[in-house]
């Protein structure tokens, strides 16, 4: 069993504004390690996490597939943009943060060029209103708060698939049973993936799926 990423440099300050890694973030970590060593065999992949907050899955899978590829990650939350880099710096992995919603500004330059893309979204279902706030006000609350049915920032990724993933490429989404995880697979093979569930969980009163996606 491979270790998590050491975040002992983020404080109680950092967590205040920081999603602070829980279940969801191990299972998919889990996930992960399950694909290391298919993962380990690509040569110079480019990977993308979208939404980074500390830094952990990033570091982790920079630790686990080595520094030969290039490793990028965005975050709305300045603040995760922060932990993300220092997460990396503690790790010794080379991680490239931009502080963007998703993959603005780098969707036409990294056109079906992601080979790993990875998104733990916020899956929370929540009023519309209170979703967008949540995005505008770029602090923790955006790691969580998920619109209708959790699922308006996820829908928004799974419409640009098509356009970011190459042809080799692996997309590793974190959902839970309110997000439909079934409907989400189903969207995805229309789109003509192939798309599975490859590990299922529960913490308290959620059932986490991690859904695997290839072309």
């Amino acid at each position: 069993m491979l270790a998590t990423p050491d975040l002992s440099h983020l404080t109680r300050a950092d967590w205040e504004h920081v999603y602070e890694p829980a279940e969801d973030t191990f299972v998919l970590l889990d996930a992960l390690e399950l694909d290391a060593a298919w993962l380990r065999s690509r040569q110079h992949c480019v990977c993308l996490e979208l939404g980074s907050g500390s830094g952990c899955v990033s570091a982790f899978l920079a630790k686990i597939i080595g520094n030969q590829h290039l490793f990028l990650a965005t975050d709305l939350n300045p603040y995760a943009c922060s932990a993300t880099a220092r997460t990396a710096a503690r790790n010794e992995v080379a991680v490239d943060i931009a502080q963007a919603d998703l993959f603005s500004g780098l969707k036409d330059r990294l056109k079906g060029r992601i080979d790993v893309l990875i998104f733990n979204p916020p899956y929370v279902e929540t009023e519309e209103d209170e979703q967008l706030e949540a995005q505008m006000g770029k602090d923790v609350q955006g790691a969580w708060a998920g619109g209708d049915g959790g699922m308006t920032v996820t829908n928004r990724v799974l419409d640009a698939l098509p356009d970011l993933l190459s042809a080799r490429g692996i997309f590793y989404l974190v959902a839970i049973s309110q997000n439909d995880p079934q409907a989400i697979i189903e969207s995805l093979n229309s789109r003509h993936f192939f798309a599975q569930i490859s590990l299922k969980r529960r913490a308290g009163r959620e059932h986490l799926h991690i859904i695997r996606c290839t072309r």
